[in-house]
Formats: C-alpha cells, structure tokens, sequence
C-alpha cells in the first residue's frame, strides 16, 4: 500500500506522458462510449440468506434484481475540468491506430496484469460462488488466470455471517453458555489456505451487513420466532463475532487478509434515519435493517471500534458503498468517514463499481473520487463491474472502451500518477462470464471459455501504456 504522503508528479507532465501513450495504443475495434448520469445503478439487495447460483451479493453485488434510483450526477465543483475532459482524451487518443497488427498479437500467456499497475494499486477479483460446490476456486483454469493476472481477491459471497453463523450451535451456547455466537469457517477457510499459498491477498468481505445476516442472530435465544433482543446483548454478539472471525483469519492465515470491509451500505440517503447525520439505513426494500432495529445507528461506529480492536497491525479498517456518485449520497458517506476518521477508527472507503457503458458519467465517478480524496482515507474500487444489455460485439467493444477510460481516469487522479486520492486497490468482481449455467453477468474479463474479452484487451492496453 501506498502512504499517505508521496511526492508528485507534475500534472501537466503526466496529462502529456498520458496522451502520448494513448496515442499507441491500438483501438482494436472497441468504439468510445458517450457518457451520461442520471441513470440507476443495477444491483441487488436481496435479502436472501444464501444466494442462488450465480447471484453476487453485496446490496447491488446481485446484478439481477433490484434497483436504487441515482440522485444526481456527482459533477459540481469536486470534477475540475482537467478531469472532466479525462474521458475525451481517453477515447480520442485511443481511436489511433499507431500500433502494428505484429504488435496487437502479443503472448497473452506472458501478460500479467498486476505486474503493470504494480506501483500504484494491488489488481483483484472476486472468487465467486454461493456454495462450497459452486465456489469458482475448484476450476484450475481459473485460479492460474487469478494468480496470473491479480494479486489481490474478493470473496463474492462465502464470507458473509450467513455462511458463517451456526444456529443450532448457536442456540446451544444460549441455553448452556455465555450466550456467545458460534462460527464456522468452512466456508473461508480452503480460498484462505489458497491465497497463503499462493501469495494473493484478500479483501475481508464483509463483516456487518444487513443482508446474508441471518434474522435470527438478531432474536432472544437464537430462535426464528424470539423477539429482538436489546441494545447491549446485540452489541455483545456483534463483538463476539468480529473477534472470532478477525482472531482466526488473522491467528491462521496471517498476512493474507490486508483490509476488512467492516460495514457494508449502511448510507441510505432517501429513506434513512432522518435524525442521523449519515442518513442511517434503517429498512431494505420494506425489510427491517436489524443492526438499527437492536442498536440504533451506533452499530456503525460500535462495529468500526469493535474491528480496531482485534485488527492486527497493518490491515486496514474500510467503509464500503454503491452509488457513491450519487450526490446526495456521497456526502452522507463524507459525514459518516469523516466523523470515524476523527475517532481513529477507518483506513479508507471502498466505492463500489456497479457501472454501465454510459452510466454514470467519468465526471460522476471523478467527482466522488476527488471529493473522497479530501479526506486523505485510502480508496479502492471495490466491486468494479461493467454489464451489458446485449453479449453482441458493438457492446462488448463499448464495455472494453468503458473499462479502458475508468483505468485511464484513476491512472490521472491516483497519487502515484500525479493526482490527490490514495487509491490502493482495483477489483474486478469476477473473472469470466458466466462462471456456472445460472450466472448472468456478462461485465468480466474472460469469457465463459476463458477467452479474453475486448474488455480485457482494452485493459492490458491502457495499464501497459501508462501504469508501468
């Protein structure tokens, strides 16, 4: 990871070293998207204890179900016009052709995509799944396209506390113990083992959501039918389960997990708690949110000093969120970091990527980013996924040009490429389409014969022209 304080680059030079290499590259077909907010982000915030196949879950981590409706285009004053002109001279420098065909063919096997942007962010992906059967870490193919590529990953689904709580057990503990939550790591523990080995870190995803946490962790007695139970028993099995949870990965698999993603989407900036000053989520889709059901908006902070305490030295504390292009909603993420900043208590935001081939616009998403920036927290892109309408070749060319002009954007506003955000990680929430007969998502790399997509080609582009 980077520090926070590093010396920059100039501006001016690097706007030139980055058109100059744009130029090269070759536009292999991909036509340039027009860009447009106001649109919705597509996502999911099922409240389904354990997804079907092919359903990423993180509130819009399901590609298939839900959506929430976009407040506005993060543009303002946060998006200069040196960024807001980022997306045109992306896509006007890679229409050029200057590369040769004999170049264009390069040994995809002697590509490594983490090995181009290694100086600026770590390159993940999510390791998909929604069972141990399912979990695309049986496919030998695909773990050789993770550890060549990534250095980095994302368990999409298995290390939610709907995998991971063990209710009849649970139960047990109620009648016979001190009322402790019991855990099971089954789930984790074999992509865990895998990363050791194999020396890939790994986002901890994610340890307090509203959705994939069973209702009845949250009742009297670990039942279906008990009550709610008070403020102070809710806190107790909250901090039991983030000690457990925390202890083992960190006792067993030392290293591996560099970054926990301690609260996920708690910012709901049309219905949430009108007397909180980050719009606490307080419902889902009609569905009580039982974290402020039992503890009230407090079960943000109390989950983030929870975290500080039994995190080990060196892994990093984040807040993680959609539509954070929203204007509305990105400020009540601002409130919220800022007052956990205060307190010493997060390390950095994750924006999750939920974007389409015109929506939201470059200027959206480079808004948010500088506006975040301010903070000095680390950022990360953590569910980066770009969907299509239709698998037809036109779209698949706008999807790689999308994907192209987002490494393009953050290459100008990352530290390291002369800008103010800190931003320490881009993840690709899979790795090909498709990855079982039940899956829909057509927004990754590969297709779903491990073929690379344009997609990937545009992004082997842009991160050898200008990331190495």
């Amino acid at each position: 990871m980077k520090k926070q304080i590093t010396i920059r680059k100039s501006n001016l030079k690097n706007k030139l070293l980055c058109l100059l290499c744009a130029v090269a590259l070759m536009c292999s077909g991909c036509g340039s998207s027009q860009e447009s907010g106001g649109a919705t982000e597509t996502g999911s915030q099922s409240q389904a204890t354990v997804q079907t196949e092919g359903s990423e879950t993180s509130g819009t981590e399901n590609d298939a179900d839900t959506t929430e409706t976009n407040g506005g285009e993060a543009t303002g004053t946060e998006a200069t016009d040196a960024a807001t002109d980022s997306t045109g001279a992306a896509e006007d420098a890679s229409s050029e052709t200057a590369k040769d065909a004999s170049e264009a063919e390069e040994d995809l096997s002697e590509v490594s995509l983490k090995e181009y942007c290694k100086d600026y962010f770590t390159l993940g992906v999510g390791i998909n799944g929604s069972t141990l059967d399912n979990l695309t870490l049986h496919s030998e193919e695909y773990m050789a396209l993770v550890k060549q590529h990534f250095n980095s990953c994302t368990l999409s689904n298995l290390m939610k506390s709907a995998y991971i709580l063990k209710q009849e057990e649970s139960i047990q503990n109620a009648l016979e113990g001190d009322g402790s939550p019991v855990l099971t790591f089954e789930s984790i523990d074999p992509t865990l083992q895998w990363c050791m080995d194999n020396g890939v870190g790994m986002r901890g995803h994610t340890l307090v959501w509203h959705v994939q946490s069973p209702d009845w962790f949250f009742r009297e007695g670990y039942t279906d039918d008990g009550a709610y139970v008070d403020k102070d028993t809710m806190l107790f099995r909250m901090e039991s389960y983030i000690c457990q949870l925390m202890t083992h990965v960190q006792d067993n698999y030392p290293g591996v997990v560099y970054c926990w993603d301690v609260v996920n989407e708690a910012v709901d900036p049309d219905k949430g708690d009108p007397d909180s000053a980050f719009s606490c989520r307080m419902e889902n889709e009609g569905t009580p949110n039982p974290w402020y059901i039992t503890i009230g908006e407090d079960y943000v902070e109390m989950a983030f000093t929870y975290a500080r305490k039994y995190v080990a030295d060196g892994v990093k504390l984040f807040y993680n969120d959609f539509n954070t292009y929203d204007t509305k909603k990105r400020e009540y993420i601002y409130t919220l970091c800022e007052g956990l900043k205060e307190k010493g208590l997060i390390d950095g935001i994750g924006m999750q990527g939920y974007w389409g081939t015109t929506y939201p616009s470059m200027a959206a998403i480079e808004g948010t980013i500088l506006r975040f920036a301010k903070l000095e927290l680390e950022l990360q892109i953590t569910e980066l996924t770009v969907s299509v309408d239709e698998e037809t070749e036109e779209q698949f060319a706008d999807q790689a040009q999308r994907y192209f002009n987002i490494f393009y954007s953050l290459h100008n506003l990352d530290i390291e490429g002369g800008g103010s955000a800190n931003i320490t990680n881009v993840t690709f929430f899979g790795l090909k389409d498709h990855y079982n007969p039940n899956d829909t998502t057509n927004a990754r790399l590969f297709d779903t014969d491990f073929q690379p997509k344009p997609a990937f080609i545009r992004v082997r582009d842009i991160l050898k022209a200008i990331y190495k």
